[in-house]
């Protein structure tokens, strides 16, 4: 069998048209790049990949191709859960299985043996409880307080959601908050992450640890107040306060803590399970051996109990518990901040955005190297924007692996951030059907597509989704394939709508009347221009500068701002201020509407430009304003009047 038809059988999509329409054919070299990284696993035969059980559907399933009479079995964490036979070759479940992931076991009666994840799930993910409302977004770290260190904390966080509501929102829209690498203050974009299932101590508000004490960090009100200074985030020096002054609130807490208090973080720790044991011993080796870890000594190369049980129990103890105490107390800030949203009554409270992939050299590569293909690159092809495609430098899930682990994986990844919020936002949620990876060492047009056991993870999503009590949005921009909204929205996915991308093939803005009713509508999103930096041409001028195709010409640009005043004198609204468009925003039939803190507050340059790396200061722009002062450097007034259809209790 060649390459080709070898990679074909394994999900892999040797070729395909790019988004300018030409025909792109994977090069044998990367197509056998792919296929080593990704783990072996026999096609499924009699099933064709996993099994869902879905809501009230009902619990049978016909295994095509099978030798009648049929054999199977249902296993959870290795107990049997149910057997049957068949004389036929449709099993018919029991009507009582809980929702969950399980592995169903079948022989039929030729003998051919089959072992898949069974996924029981709801009908739908969960819908929400409201009509239509709206959220303030914003950056977390960016926000200027005059008590944080530097950096805008989970304490800000809390002030803002209380201006929040006092707004009239039904909670706060957030970038990723997962965890990055402590020792390299330098990479700061929350989208390439250490781990997705654990949180960025950076936003902990140490001086709200029960522990801390001034006199603990004798340096700690002075290097602040300086910290709190100038127009960006000063990661390196900020990461060095905290980091010192969480180590010594730790010993404080080693050395004087109540029993009560004790016992509060061992549940916490048993609460989390071994991932967190896991992750802990992960940073403890990662600091103790400064090499990615594939260069580690063999026997921590793997997750081996036995041996993180040692580390945990051993000479390194206090480090290990220090990071699962750091995580203890992220944790309680980040759910106070919940708390606070519930208390006032917002429907949503926290929407958290949940990045697509981690860092190769991180603790979720590490930790599931069968589901996470640590030398796959998730990227996108070649387009209008990226004439030689995309590599976002991202290890993203296989199939493979994630089937061999009862999706597992995912369903932590989503719970992770689902115990926090109303509403996340999945980037890239095409990558649930298929995924564009580029192999180590190719340029990023000679990746290829690789196929994605959809509804599977869509059953797993709509099983985490019910439980929470979290709704979900799918980032689905970009040359999306036909049929697959549809199936996004037959889910209770919803849709994620970008006012500067709803445009018709002509360039014209779309009527508001168009937008899906299941969706969150926006007019940008942090990689694109503010409301200010867009009419002011800003944008565009910037990325000339820094040598990068803006994308469109002048005129252009100039016909787009006709359009859209075009599309506001059509609604009756006569200005094309930011609130005029929030107005027209908020008529939409769009159940969420998302509108950021930078656009509120006039800021020209956006927060991240994709592209670049240093060129620009991606991820470290503060909000020209502290929270304190938000309400009188905009008009609170107009922004109430422009939502008024949304407010909460309307």
């Amino acid at each position: 069998m060649d390459r080709i038809a070898l990679a074909r059988t394994r999900g892999i999509i040797p070729e395909y048209f790019d988004a300018l329409g030409k025909h792109r054919v994977s090069p044998p070299e990367a197509l056998e790049a792919i296929l080593a990284a990704l783990p072996h696993a026999a096609s499924p035969t009699l099933t064709g990949g996993a099994v869902v059980i879905r809501g009230s559907h009902e619990a049978l399933t016909e295994v095509k191709g099978a030798v009648a009479p049929l054999t199977w079995k249902i296993v959870a964490d290795g107990r049997t859960v149910a057997l049957g036979e068949s004389a036929d070759n449709v099993i018919r479940f029991p009507g009582d299985l809980s929702r969950g992931c399980y592995r169903l076991e079948i022989r039929d009666g030729s003998a051919r043996r089959e072992d898949v994840p069974l996924v029981v799930t709801a009908e739908r993910a969960f819908g929400g409880n409201l009509e239509r409302g709206f959220l303030v977004a914003a950056q977390l770290y960016g926000i200027r307080s005059s008590r944080n260190w530097g950096i805008g904390d989970f304490s800000d966080l809390c002030d803002l959601i209380d201006q929040a509501a006092a707004f009239g929102a039904d909670g706060v829209g957030l970038n990723p908050l997962h965890v990055l690498f402590d020792d390299r203050p330098g990479d700061c974009s929350p989208y390439s992450p250490n781990s997705r299932l654990f949180l960025n101590p950076l936003y902990i508000n140490v001086e709200n640890v029960e522990e801390y004490r001034p006199e603990l960090v004798a340096d700690a009100a002075e290097t602040a107040a300086r910290l709190r200074q100038g127009d960006r985030v000063p990661y390196a020096e900020v990461a060095e306060l905290k980091w010192r002054a969480l180590r010594a609130v730790h010993s404080a807490f080693r050395a004087h803590a109540s029993p009560a208090r004790r016992l509060e973080f061992e549940r916490f720790q048993r609460r989390s399970g071994p991932l967190l044991a896991r992750f802990a011993c992960f940073e403890v080796l990662r600091h103790r051996f400064r090499t990615p870890w594939w260069e580690w000594p063999q026997q921590w190369q793997q997750m081996d109990a036995r041996h993180l049980r040692k580390l945990r129990h051993g000479p390194a103890r206090h480090e290990v518990e220090f990071v699962e105490f750091v995580q203890w107390i992220a944790d309680q800030q980040l759910s106070a901040a919940r708390a606070r949203a519930q208390a006032h009554g917002m429907r949503i409270g926290l929407y958290l955005d949940v990045a697509v992939g981690v860092c190769g050299d991180g603790f979720d590569a590490w930790n599931e190297q069968v589901a996470i293909s640590r030398t796959l690159s998730v990227g996108a092809p070649p387009d209008v924007l990226n004439t030689v495609g995309q590599d976002w430098g991202l290890a993203g899930f296989n199939a493979p692996g994630l089937e061999a682990r009862s999706f597992v994986p995912f369903a932590e990844m989503l719970g992770a951030a689902m115990r926090y919020a109303g509403a996340i936002r999945l980037d890239h949620v095409l990558g649930l059907m298929r995924l564009f990876l580029v192999p180590q060492g190719f340029a990023p047009d000679q990746g290829a597509y690789v196929k994605m056991p959809l509804e599977a993870l869509l059953a797993i999503v709509a099983r985490e989704s019910t439980a929470h009590r979290c709704i979900v949005i799918g980032e689905d921009l970009g040359t999306v394939p036909e049929g697959f909204r549809d199936i996004l929205r037959d889910w209770g996915i919803w849709s994620y709508l970008v006012m500067m991308f709803e445009r018709d093939e002509d360039g014209r803005f779309r009527d508001i009347a168009r937008y899906a009713t299941e969706a969150l509508v926006t007019l940008n999103t942090h990689d694109l221009a503010t409301y200010a930096g867009w009419r002011s041409f800003s944008d565009m001028k910037m990325k000339r500068s820094l040598g990068l195709d803006p994308g469109e010409s002048d005129q252009e640009r100039w016909d787009a701002l006709g359009g859209l005043d075009d599309l506001l004198g059509r609604n009756a609204l006569a200005k094309n201020d930011l609130f005029s468009v929030l107005t027209l925003l908020a008529r939409a039939p769009s159940r969420l509407l998302v509108v950021s803190l930078e656009d509120l507050l006039g800021v020209i340059d956006q927060p991240n430009v994709p592209g670049t790396v240093d060129q620009h200061p991606n991820w470290r722009q503060r909000l020209p304003v502290a929270l304190a002062d938000m309400s009188a450097n905009f008009d609170v007034a107009a922004l109430k009047a422009a939502t008024s259809a949304r407010q909460r209790g309307t």
